[in-house]
């Protein structure tokens, strides 16, 4: 598809002489949220990071809006992709304010104080509270907040999203998977979402692609995933796979 805003055509990937990716062709389409669901060592967290070169791929090409990643400079490449990762990787040093605007101030884009406490209230935080609090004076589901305000600065067209809300509680991972799915309502951006929880991909995924030992096991609507009987797709609902 001549419009699709990312796709994988026949992708491989080795790491160590194993095969980490085999075969992968794959798209997402404008605007939805796709989900890559598997166990540990499925692949999924690689496919990411080839979509924003961090990795690149021994076979095939991952093409991001219309290019191939091997075309893209590299850093503008990153600069133009949301990232949300569970460690969320905020500045210890710099204010929540500071980090949210880090994006468009480097790439020499302005962002206003104004807009960094829109973003901020976005996610759900109160920016004449946080805005100029360190990251370590924030709660884990406040540091994740902050993290998706941040991928939001620069207006990306894309969001990839490794396990996001893995490490927090039940009570907050829930309330920030409501959230995106409100913002993503709001927003329309096309988000690669990586997660080995079924009903966060079945929560958030307009689509889902089933990832085992490298290969693209299934794919559908996330209503599929949960009636098919698909024997890959039955064997991981079941906890089988």
């Amino acid at each position: 598809m001549q419009d699709s805003p990312i796709r994988f055509e026949n992708v491989a990937c080795r790491l160590g002489g194993r095969d980490v990716l085999s075969s992968l062709t794959l798209d997402a389409t404008p605007g939805e949220t796709l989900v890559l669901l598997g166990r540990s060592g499925s692949g999924k967290t690689t496919a990411l990071k080839l979509i924003n070169a961090l990795r690149t791929p021994d076979q095939g090409a991952v093409v991001v809006q219309g290019r191939s990643t091997a075309e893209w400079d590299p850093i503008a490449l990153r600069r133009s992709i949301g990232y949300v990762i569970q460690e969320i990787g905020l500045l210890p040093h710099l204010t929540v304010a500071e980090n949210v605007a880090l994006v468009p101030r480097i790439s020499g884009a302005p962002i206003t104080e104004a807009k960094v406490a829109e973003l901020l209230e976005r996610v759900g935080l109160p920016a004449g509270e946080v805005a100029q609090r360190r990251p370590s004076e924030l709660s884990g589901g406040q540091r994740q907040r902050v993290g998706v305000a941040r991928a939001l600065a620069a207006d990306p067209p894309i969001l990839l999203m490794d396990e996001p809300f893995g490490a927090l509680d039940p009570i907050t991972r829930g309330e920030l998977q409501s959230e995106l799915r409100a913002l993503q309502e709001q927003l329309h951006k096309t988000i690669v979402f990586v997660t080995h929880d079924i009903a966060e991909a079945v929560l958030l995924g307009n689509r889902i692609a089933l990832l085992e030992g490298g290969r693209l096991a299934w794919s559908g609507t996330s209503e599929d995933f949960s009636r098919t009987d698909e024997p890959a797709v039955r064997a991981f609902r079941e906890g089988r796979a």
